[in-house]
């Protein structure tokens, strides 16, 4: 065994840990660093980058197909070879993943270490035969897909989300059970790709957390693609017949299974949290695996943090890049940034994208908040229509005594990056009639949001929607 002695010791490569070195180093701390396969974590390896990549190959095709739409010459009949649209995505991931992990090396005061950590005590951690000890220790450790316990999972081969990255040859038929972001994501990838899609769901609507006129938005947008959906299927196993998987579903609608050549189990994550021999350093991971923290990302026991997808304070990059802001600002310049100073923000990258800030208008209706909403479909958007791309809405909600936004859904062209003028000025309390008052560039997505905010109506004179 070798003894190492450091101020810090940062396990996980993702998109909290490299920055927090970073930051840890200049200030002139010692660091060691560990990360036992791929620099980036999720993000860079599995999520993010090249499901993008591949998003913006199953784009174009998409295009191809639709060019007599836009009074093109329809293009000839042509097929996606996957495995060149692998190679494109592999390349921009193994770009970033070089890029990220060259900074570290070179990064002074930071000594990297490969392999698994686990704990020895609350102030030191085992790398393979290397004893790290720190009184600062930041877990950094990310997840992966969750295998749920379906009757059968043992019995039929699957692909995961991050398993199917690797294919090279389209599925002739995919078969998705679960139907969050990443099984919505997948599926319209593939479908664009050229392969049919089915997607199981045990919810009777596509995302069940968001508002019922974005789950019907997003099922259309879905279903206009030729993306079949099973919802409500209540009692989902596995099976096989003839080499192939099937998925048993009891559907009130269409009880018969769903066959494919390809199955796809898109039904949530989990942290990696379970080879860190959590208990000899006295913490506890929940009944899910999360490492409980508070409002500074701090665990139960001093001295260790915890940061992104492990803390169960959220699940996308952009939160755990936030982790390591506020862990950094609270101990380097003495500020009091907190987990709950953030807005719940995210996206679903579909095409069109839907994009959500704040609360939803369900939410509002189950509270009695007195608010007003706006809403205008991308029918009446210039730019929506301009660009051939009318599905969605842009719809706002407004404290009717306060005027303070509240929340904002936008499904549509355009709406992951449109939404982040309400996001900032939700930041900024700034409210609807600060909104109105702004002059935004045409023909833009943004240039209708102060439009919208100026449609302005009580909640209760808009038709509750069904679902609700």
């Amino acid at each position: 065994m070798m003894n190492h002695t450091f101020d810090a010791l940062i396990v996980g490569a993702g998109q909290a840990g490299p920055s927090l070195a970073g930051r840890l180093t200049a200030a002139g701390w010692k660091v060691g660093f560990v990360e036992r396969k791929n620099f980036g974590g999720t993000c860079v390896n599995t999520g993010c980058t090249p499901t993008k990549a591949m998003i913006a190959s199953a784009k174009a095709a998409h295009t191809m197909r639709q060019a007599a739409n836009y009074g093109l010459k329809p293009a000839p009949e042509f097929t996606v070879n996957l495995a060149q649209v692998k190679a494109r995505k592999d390349n921009i991931v193994a770009a970033s993943r070089a890029s990220l992990e060259k900074w570290l090396q070179q990064m002074p005061g930071c000594t990297i270490f490969r392999g698994t950590a686990q704990f020895l005590s609350a102030i030191s951690m085992q790398v393979g035969a290397d004893v790290l000890e720190a009184k600062h220790i930041f877990l950094n450790v990310g997840g992966r897909p969750a295998s749920p316990p379906l009757p059968g999972i043992g019995e039929v081969p699957y692909l995961t989300s991050s398993t199917i990255l690797a294919l090279e040859e389209l599925p002739t038929h995919l078969v998705i059970v679960g139907a969050g972001a990443v099984g919505l994501e997948f599926a319209q990838m593939f479908r664009r790709l050229g392969s049919e899609v089915t997607i199981v769901e045990r919810s009777s609507r596509l995302l069940p957390h968001d508002d019922e006129d974005v789950a019907a938005a997003v099922a259309d947008i879905l279903a206009a693609e030729g993306i079949t959906l099973r919802l409500g299927a209540e009692c989902i196993s596995l099976g096989q017949e003839d080499g192939q998987p099937v998925v048993h579903v009891s559907c009130q609608d269409d009880p018969a299974p769903s066959r494919g050549s390809h199955l796809l189990l898109a039904m949530g994550r989990q942290p990696n949290t379970d080879d860190l021999a959590l208990e000899k350093a006295g913490l506890n991971a929940d009944a899910r695996g999360y490492l409980p923290v508070d409002e500074e990302l701090r665990t139960a026991v001093p001295g260790i943090w915890a940061l992104g997808d492990c803390n169960g304070r959220g699940a996308f990059t952009h939160t755990s890049y936030n982790d390591f802001e506020i862990v950094a600002a609270n101990l380097l310049d003495q500020g009091q940034r907190r987990v709950s100073d953030r807005l719940p923000v995210y996206a679903v990258y579909l095409d069109p994208p839907y994009a959500r800030v704040g609360l939803t208008e369900a939410e509002v209706r189950a509270a009695g908040t007195p608010v007003l909403m706006g809403k205008r479909p991308m029918t009446k958007v210039g730019r929506a229509v301009e660009k051939g791309e009318t599905k969605g809405f842009i719809k706002v909600l407004v404290h009717a005594e306060t005027d303070q936004i509240l929340g904002a859904s936008i499904v549509g062209t355009g709406g992951d990056e449109a939404i982040h003028c309400i996001i900032t000025a939700m930041y900024a309390q700034q409210t609807a009639a600060f909104m109105r008052r702004n002059v935004f560039i045409h023909p833009t997505v943004s240039e209708l949001i102060p439009t919208v905010f100026g449609e302005l109506k009580p909640l209760e004179e808009i038709a509750k929607p069904a679902g609700n």
